[in-house]
């Protein structure tokens, strides 16, 4: 399956890395952290690790580390302006709770 992002996600990171200047792509992964166990890592990626797996969405090379993708496999990344928020949403099929704030998640 992989790692995909929405269209609204990638025009942001190609903005983004092109105000960079540099760059190969985004990296995902996740991190034991919170109250539920799990949690998001999201970087811009200037360089491709030996474990990493990649994938291209919307012409953005998104990079996954062997250990991370069992529990982003599916997962869309999607980038949303609700009021005066904005920031990226995890579409992850995989989580089947999340702590109250937001913060972390569980598979």
């Amino acid at each position: 399956m992989g790692v995909t992002l929405t269209e609204n996600a990638a025009k942001h990171v190609q903005n983004f890395m092109a105000k960079r200047g540099k760059g190969v792509g985004l990296r995902l992964g996740v991190r034991t952290s919170g109250c539920s166990g799990m949690a998001y890592k999201l970087e811009f990626a200037d360089e491709v690790a030996d474990d990493e797996l990649e994938f291209t969405s919307h012409g953005v090379t998104l990079l996954v580390d062997q250990q991370s993708l069992p529990y982003l496999d599916g997962m869309e990344l999607d980038y949303t302006r609700e009021g005066l928020n904005e920031g990226f949403k995890f579409n992850n099929p995989n989580v089947k709770d999340t702590c109250g704030c937001g913060e972390s998640f569980k598979v």
